[in-house]
């Protein structure tokens, strides 16, 4: 009777743990939530209109919205300003002043010079540093405003005060040193400077080629573009792929080179579950169950793959099935789930883009927590069958 005992309750507890691995597997060890767990708390239902994320089912739909919808960029944030026609001369700036005269015998010939020539008569001032006033000094003219001028602006004006002083004056500007008309480059460049911008304009690329260029990979360079109170922060790969993202650099403009490694987190039924680097200018779906080993064919529920991440606001706006709540966010969670078992979703994979800190995550098939449960039962009554043996072989 003792060893029958012993047997009817075991069969109990095996009851007990087969129906709770038929329940949602809640007392069984395991990597994350069931497949029908995540699909379950991002569907609304009648008792439940809100809900914690949103799910959305990966199509073709879903990736040209997501295309559309991609990060702002720097033209998105600043447009494809074209440079200005001319670049004024600022505070700061070296000038080079050269004045001619028609003949002999002006302001700026002397008797040495009369000798050695009949022509034209011309004198060269020393650099001059633009003053806070904004003026430099020209003998015979005084001091001249140039600050927020060009150079022909300039040119004219000294012509001006030197008329009936001079003989047929004339006057040449040369900016010998530009601190106005700059941009300044720094971080991950092989040299940071501040970068003289030319009349004919100059682009992103161009700029930061002129530091010597970024250090770091390409996959894994940004570049930050402060101008006045506004930052935008884009990958240079996109500036290499879209020519419209390489935007002309305005005086003042700032560049921070940056190098973010690109990741995304593997969990639940895979190959192995880690951090993954990207390694690549882009990589899509299909690309990151690769890098992730696969699916494991032991446990894994091919309808039960997600991709979880925060969207920003545009692109929720197309997804019908998101909530108010949630499309009322600055940054919406939402699951993006893709069925496995469909043929056709090995195509959607391919087009389907990571991005930065995404988390790929493969739930357990349902086949897999009841093989838990039985292997639970077997651990907790062998030792209780082997003991009722035991005792009725001693009777």
């Amino acid at each position: 009777m003792v060893g029958g005992g012993v047997v009817l309750k075991t069969l109990r507890i095996f009851g007990v743990l087969a129906a709770a691995s038929l329940s949602g597997c809640s007392l069984l060890p395991g990597s994350g939530p069931s497949g029908d767990a995540v699909m379950t708390a991002g569907t609304p239902s009648e008792s439940r209109p809100e809900t914690a994320f949103a799910l959305v089912e990966i199509d073709t739909n879903v990736v040209a919205a997501l295309a559309r919808h991609g990060a702002p960029g720097l033209r998105g944030s600043f447009g494809d300003y074209r440079p200005p026609a001319s670049q004024p001369i600022g505070v700061g700036d070296t000038l080079q002043i050269t004045l001619w005269e028609a003949a002999s015998g002006g302001l700026f010939s002397s008797p040495a010079m009369e000798r050695a020539s009949p022509g034209s008569r011309s004198a060269t001032i020393p650099d001059q540093t633009v003053g806070r006033d904004g003026s430099v000094t020209v003998p015979y003219a005084g001091r001249i405003q140039v600050a927020g001028r060009s150079q022909q602006e300039v040119e004219a004006a000294i012509v001006e005060r030197l008329r009936g002083k001079a003989i047929e004056p004339q006057a040449l500007v040369n900016v010998s040193r530009n601190v106005t008309n700059t941009a300044t480059v720094t971080g991950e460049v092989t040299q940071g400077a501040r970068v003289p911008l030319t009349l004919r304009g100059d682009r992103v690329m161009d700029v930061i080629a002129a530091a010597g260029g970024f250090r770091s990979p390409v996959h894994e360079t940004f570049v930050s573009l402060t101008r006045g109170d506004r930052t935008a922060r884009a990958p240079i790969q996109a500036l290499l792929a879209n020519p419209h993202e390489n935007i002309f650099v305005r005086p003042g403009d700032v560049l921070t080179v940056e190098r973010t490694p690109q990741t995304f987190t593997v969990a639940g039924a895979t190959g192995a579950n880690a951090v993954v680097p990207f390694d690549a200018r882009g990589i899509t779906l299909e690309e990151a169950i690769g890098k992730a080993g696969g699916l494991a064919d032991q446990r894994a529920d091919p309808s039960g793959l997600f991709v979880l991440r925060y969207e920003q606001t545009a692109a929720i706006a197309e997804y019908p099935t998101v909530s108010p709540l949630l499309a009322s966010q600055r940054l919406t969670p939402v699951a993006y789930h893709l069925d496995m078992r469909n043929p056709a979703a090995l195509f959607t994979a391919r087009r389907f883009a990571m991005r930065d800190k995404d988390i790929l995550y493969v739930s357990n098939a349902p086949v897999t927590e009841i093989a838990k449960a039985f292997q639970l039962v077997s651990m907790l009554t062998q030792p209780a069958i082997q003991g009722a043996a035991v005792g009725a072989a001693v009777k």
